[in-house]
């Protein structure tokens, strides 16, 4: 193990609220540490003890020898569309509305006077995304603006770098750059800590792994492999699955349809004269690389982009722009997406969060039956999640809202079931789980017929994550070229 960069002493450290076992008084060596552990495991107030709490009367985080503590950036992702103060569209529809973009920032104006720094040019091509200079913010992918919020981090020079889940929304290319420029930093002398929740996310050059699991710190370990015991297997009880409505089973021969349609993003065309029909109760992979339009095509079908009026769409069999409203469409859709977490509102409880998913809602607005409750509680048992029922969403660690809004998609048990990465996060015991939820209900739904038929779009750039219910593929290829 390399020499130490941070050593925390104390058996016990704190932060707002939280807290952390240290029984083993672990040390942080210099270079690239990972810390891995489950949703709710304690990884990321660690990361805040080390970023923001060593100044706290009750933690004593001691640098090597005489050194000064290192600086420190951390860059969250909870919300990906922020950089520096400037914040994304005020609501998730506004990316696909032209005349609300005008006056969203490029990338080029938000870094105003370091667009030309040598150095962050460096770092944007370290991370290979030197050419986002122009593109407006909210055009950006999850990925990109991923990428350029590590970028702007470096030009603080850090000596410490704490990423939360950098690879979330990443294909595999675009894996395999940030762990070559996570290699590259730390040749460079900088120190990274790196919070991942699935053994396969480590990279393979890597000085210290370090389990993080019930609030506690345990001591490194040599191999990825070494950290099973600290993940919990969840078994779905589907026999206690609630039972599905049955409002929506008239026979339907069209469930999605695009016809010839060109698919842009803003000036770019990303498809021309693209066509594809999912039929009721089939379950497609949508599949392709970062930037080939998926997100944009979800868009098109859940009814939040109205470039849907002047294509030839049908939903439900019935083509857009013939009266019907957009809450007829989402009313049979469950959707979840990384868009979606990036502009989710809602607060309060988790139970009723999860019960603002049977009224089509995005935030928390909308007054809540008490059987909406009790469905509500159905499901964070089904989850293994009844213990968060009454904690504020706010409270929760990232993987842990992410399963709280995949839940939300599920609870009406729709029509339509989109699930746009929605292991996002996710650890890898709640992965499988997941997985067998959704395996469940498409099987629930072929043994019922008619009477709960289920279709289901799921994208996702790791096919090993696939439900084995999903049984066809749409791969999108980058095609896209500019528009006048």
């Amino acid at each position: 193990m390399n020499a130490p960069l941070l050593h925390l002493a104390s058996d016990r450290l704190y932060y707002t609220g939280r807290v952390m076992e240290n029984p083993f008084h672990v040390t942080i060596p210099l270079g690239l540490t990972v810390l891995i552990g489950p949703n709710g495991g304690g990884k990321s107030t660690l990361a805040d003890i080390i970023a923001r709490g060593r100044n706290f009367r009750t933690n004593r985080i001691l640098p090597n020898g005489d050194t000064p503590y290192p600086r420190v950036e951390k860059i969250e992702f909870a919300d990906i569309h922020s950089l520096r103060g400037i914040t994304a569209p005020g609501y998730y529809q506004q990316r696909y509305e032209a005349t609300m973009n005008d006056d969203v920032p490029s990338v080029a104006d938000i870094l105003s006077h370091r667009a030309s720094d040598p150095a962050l040019l460096d770092c944007l091509s370290l991370l290979g995304i030197k050419d986002i200079i122009s593109k407006k913010i909210n055009f950006l992918s999850s990925g990109e603006l991923r990428k350029l919020l590590i970028a702007s981090a470096l030009t603080s020079a850090p000596e410490l770098l704490i990423l939360d889940n950098p690879y979330i929304g990443l294909d595999a290319p675009s894996r395999h750059t940030v762990n070559n420029a996570l290699n590259s930093l730390r040749q460079r002398g900088i120190n990274i800590l790196l919070l991942v929740c699935d053994p396969a996310d480590i990279p393979a050059e890597v000085d210290c792994i370090i389990p993080v699991a019930h609030m506690t710190i345990y001591p490194p370990v040599a191999t990825p492999g070494d950290t099973a015991s600290i993940f919990t297997h969840y078994n779905i009880n589907t026999a206690n699955l609630p039972t599905a409505p049955c409002e929506d089973c008239e026979p339907l021969s069209t469930i999605v349809r695009f016809n010839n349609c060109d698919i842009a993003n803003g000036n770019r065309l990303l498809h021309s004269r693209f066509s594809w029909t999912v039929t009721d109760g089939e379950r497609w992979a949508l599949s392709g690389p970062n930037g080939t339009g998926k997100s944009t095509i979800l868009s098109l079908v859940n009814a939040d982009n109205p470039a849907a009026y002047r294509l030839d769409i049908t939903l439900f069999d019935r083509r857009r722009g013939t009266g019907e409203s957009i809450w007829d469409i989402k009313r049979r859709v469950g959707y979840v997406s990384p868009e979606m977490r990036l502009y989710f509102t809602g607060d309060g409880p988790v139970i009723n969060i999860l019960a603002q998913g049977l009224n089509d809602t995005v935030g928390n607005f909308a007054p809540l039956s008490p059987t909406q409750l009790a469905t509500a509680r159905q499901w964070l048992d089904l989850l293994n999640i009844s213990h968060l029922a009454e904690r504020r969403f706010t409270t929760l660690s990232a993987g842990e809202q992410q399963l709280i809004l995949v839940a939300r998609a599920l609870i009406k048990q729709p029509r339509l079931l989109i699930l746009d990465e929605p292991m996002h996060g996710l650890d890898i015991g709640r992965k499988k789980a997941l997985t067998q939820l959704v395996d469940h209900l498409a099987a629930r739904a072929d043994a019922h017929g008619s009477r709960n038929p289920l279709a289901i779009i799921y994208v996702t750039h790791n096919h090993s994550e696939l439900p084995l219910s999903i049984n066809k593929t749409l791969t999108l290829n980058a095609t896209a070229t500019s528009q006048p």
